[in-house]
């Protein structure tokens, strides 16, 4: 099967025959050309039902890399007079400035018509932009077409996001994002992908996975050594470590083999420790070998070229430098976009105060440009860092999926029989959230 399984997944091309000896696989998940069948993986939906679609901002220059900017357009608009306000804005049918919602769970911002009452800005949020982009979000309700309050409700100290990639030919890292942030679901090319929370209540209550799979696996895979090889934050490690993308979205096959779950584990808990880029009090990524890529020379106000040198291993940013930057960071991809170039793309617009496409300046979006501040080369510098160790997992990955393809499998069979699947569609909602007061539009409450 190739490396990313995209072919046994999708059906678009014949992968090669298994070479002799390989197992039989169980009944039930062989395909007509005696390859192993995609219908033996399990659907992310039905191992994560609760899936929350991508956020829909409704204008661009409510988020963006730098919050001191976020701070001067709030400003800016706030201070125009109705007509001009009215252009800024940038109305849609979801949102103008006559427009009153709600307020966004946790969040104290206004609930009346931003023209007749902005108040003052609110702090700027960090928040997942697509994969590996951290960036910053306006969070007023007032400002955003579709913000998905229920994902605000349930993060917390303890969630983490899974959040699905568009696949593409020769992507290099795994097929599923995973965040500490409120990601918004952006994907760089295709379909964006549905936001998975791991637990369906704050506080790390209620697991977001099929009733009663966390026992079956236990019954079945009960000779891992780790004992906590099976708790909601081991199974989101071996979905990440396992999951193979496919064009109706990723899917995973469960091990029948305890020393493979282990090893999933072990591995999805590492491109977590990676992702989460030392929040949580974990360990921020390093390279190994003192490889740490340094400022050889300064970065210029306003970079526009971004270009790559294999040979001294160089990241030439305008008249800056930085070195080293492996090949395998530079040609990292994520829906067939290189990552650090749509990154540093995203930054250099703003510089100049240039929309996210690198159009002509027009309404907010110049708004606020100060040219390249210095927390943007830090973060370029932890985001190689992050590329070339996620990278450095594709053999682990490549391992794991051989011995799943060789492998016994638990078939979606025996989680029908146990009682698992079909999820009951209750699971696929967003739970409740009683006794919790919620600011309603023009400051009414409600009891959710």
């Amino acid at each position: 099967m190739p490396a990313h399984g995209t072919a046994a997944a999708d059906g678009d091309e014949k992968a090669p025959s298994s070479p002799p000896g390989t197992p039989e696989p169980p009944d039930g998940l062989r395909s007509p050309d005696g390859l192993r069948s995609p219908d033996g993986f399990l659907s992310l939906d039905e191992l994560m039902p609760w899936s929350v679609r991508p956020l829909r901002t409704g204008r661009a220059w409510v988020s963006g890399p730098d919050p001191v900017a976020l701070r001067a357009r709030w400003e800016r608009l706030a201070a125009a007079g109705p007509a001009e306000q009215e252009r800024l804005f940038a109305p849609t049918r979801s949102r103008t400035p006559h427009t009153s919602v709600a307020a966004l769970p946790g969040r104290s911002a206004g609930t009346g018509r931003f023209a007749r009452t902005p108040g003052p800005c609110p702090d700027p949020v960090r928040i997942l932009h697509g994969p590996y982009d951290e960036q910053w979000l306006l969070p007023d309700h007032r400002l955003i077409d579709a913000a998905r309050p229920e994902l605000w409700r349930v993060a917390d100290g303890r969630q983490l996001f899974a959040v699905e990639h568009s696949a593409a030919p020769g992507d290099s890292g795994p097929a599923l994002s995973v965040t500490a942030l409120l990601p918004d679901g952006h994907s760089p090319a295709g379909r964006p992908g549905r936001i998975r929370p791991l637990y369906r209540r704050p506080g790390g209550a209620e697991p977001n996975l099929a009733p009663g799979l966390p026992e079956l696996l236990r019954r079945r895979l009960g000779g891992a050594a780790d004992p906590d090889a099976f708790t909601p934050e081991a199974v989101l490690a071996w979905v990440l470590a396992a999951a193979r993308p496919a064009a109706n979205g990723p899917r995973v096959p469960l091990p029948a083999d305890a020393e493979v779950w282990s090893s999933g584990v072990a591995l999805g808990r590492e491109l977590t420790r990676l992702q989460l880029r030392g929040s949580r009090g974990g360990e921020r990524p390093r390279l190994p070998g003192g490889r740490r890529p340094y400022v050889r020379a300064a970065l210029p106000a306003r970079p526009t070229e971004l270009v790559h040198d294999a040979g001294d291993e160089a990241l030439i940013v305008g008249d800056g430098r930085i070195s080293p930057v492996p090949a395998a960071a530079w040609e990292f991809t994520v829906g067939g976009v290189r990552v650090l170039e749509l990154w540093f793309g995203r930054r250099a617009a703003a510089a100049t105060g240039r929309g996210p496409d690198g159009a002509a300046p027009d309404g907010l979006d110049a708004v606020g440009a100060r040219g390249w501040p210095r927390e943007w080369t830090s973060e370029l510098l932890e985001l190689i860092t992050v590329l070339a160790l996620l990278d450095a997992t594709a053999g682990a990955r490549k391992e794991l999926w051989a011995a799943l393809d060789t492998g016994p499998l638990i078939a979606p069979a025996e989680l029908r029989a146990a009682g698992v699947l079909p999820v009951q569609p209750s699971a696929r909602r967003p739970a409740s959230v009683l006794g919790h007061q919620e600011e309603g539009p023009e400051g009414q409450f409600a009891l959710l």
